[in-house]
């Protein structure tokens, strides 16, 4: 297993290197000029430029990105153009109410993708796996904003069973939280668990009709311990995978999420930011998801490697 970890860790660095590249260079890709907005509609070019120099945009772009990147290595990750605060202090404090919805809706995802994926790919009625069809067809269909007004619709206004938007912080209300929680956490989470579903299934499907398994038959092993020592077993590994890269595209569906329930998370910063031309924090949170993205694609495949030792013998 450490052979396995040493042999990921080049390309974890080199990710993280192009993805700090991105980050700095997309902001600056959009129309726009931070100068500008901080300065204000009526400002004189003699002030924009007093404010650019101010801030270092005069500088070329490969300084900026050095003096930048070393701040991130030393844990600084600048002041925010617009709000004068520390980029670290922003985000500080919206993450609680992010780090709180992607916990949920992760959850909810692996328990509602496996439950349907392990359904859909037994051997039950018609009845059940067209449900599961169903499922995995609309919501692969469904983006996460529209299942959001969705659920709004239903779930908010014509059954008023649940607040729309707003947030209260678990740690203060948990009772009270968790019910703010639970809407923007399913609209996140349900297309996710679609792609699981739909991929555990097919995994299954397929491995049904393996040697092993008929041999496993022929032993007269009953169906039940056939699905979990046998299919199951070996189905399982490339959908560990997949919800490690889901994970990742939570964070980006967050954005959308929070902005329909009017959360103040890291998803209504980056909005306001990338509005503003706030370059410093844009840059954070680009760099940010891309690293929780590629950790949780390097614990998914640890999670893979100690399931299946052909992964981690290099078979």
């Amino acid at each position: 297993m450490i052979r396995f970890l040493i042999g990921k860790l080049p390309s974890f660095a080199l990710v993280a290197l192009v993805s700090s590249v991105i980050a700095f260079v997309l902001p600056r890709l959009a129309p726009g000029d931070a100068a500008v907005e901080l300065a204000g509609p009526d400002a004189t070019p003699e002030i924009v430029a007093g404010i650019r120099a101010e801030l270092g945009l005069d500088q070329p772009l490969w300084q900026q990105y050095l003096l930048w990147i070393g701040g991130v290595f030393r844990g600084d990750l600048g002041r925010s153009y617009i709000l004068n605060r520390p980029v670290t202090e922003l985000i500080g404090s919206r993450l609680e109410s992010t780090v709180e919805l992607a916990l949920l809706a992760t959850v909810i995802m692996i328990a509602v993708g496996l439950l349907l994926g392990v359904l859909g790919g037994s051997p039950r009625s018609r009845g059940a796996r067209s449900v599961v069809d169903g499922f995995n067809t609309v919501f692969l269909a469904i983006p996460p904003f529209l299942t959001g007004l969705l659920l709004i619709l239903f779930l908010g206004l014509a059954l008023p069973l649940l607040p729309v938007s707003g947030e209260i912080a678990l740690l203060d209300d948990p009772e009270l939280g968790i019910q703010y929680l639970i809407l923007p956490a399913v609209a996140l989470a349900l297309p996710q668990a679609a792609v699981v579903a739909r991929l555990l299934q097919t995994s299954m499907l397929t491995a049904r009709g393996e040697d092993f398994v008929d041999l496993a038959r022929s032993k007269g092993a009953r169906p039940g311990r056939v699905t979990r020592r046998h299919v199951l077993r070996n189905s399982v590994g490339t959908v560990v995978v997949v919800i490690g890269l889901r994970i990742g595209d939570l964070l980006g569906g967050a954005i959308v999420v929070e902005a329909i329930f009017a959360r103040n998370g890291l998803g209504t910063l980056a909005v306001s930011s990338v509005q503003s031309r706030d370059y410093l924090v844009v840059q954070a949170l680009i760099l940010g998801a891309v690293l929780v993205a590629v950790v949780m694609q390097l614990l998914s495949e640890i999670v893979l490697a100690a399931l299946d030792p052909r992964v981690r013998l290099g078979g």
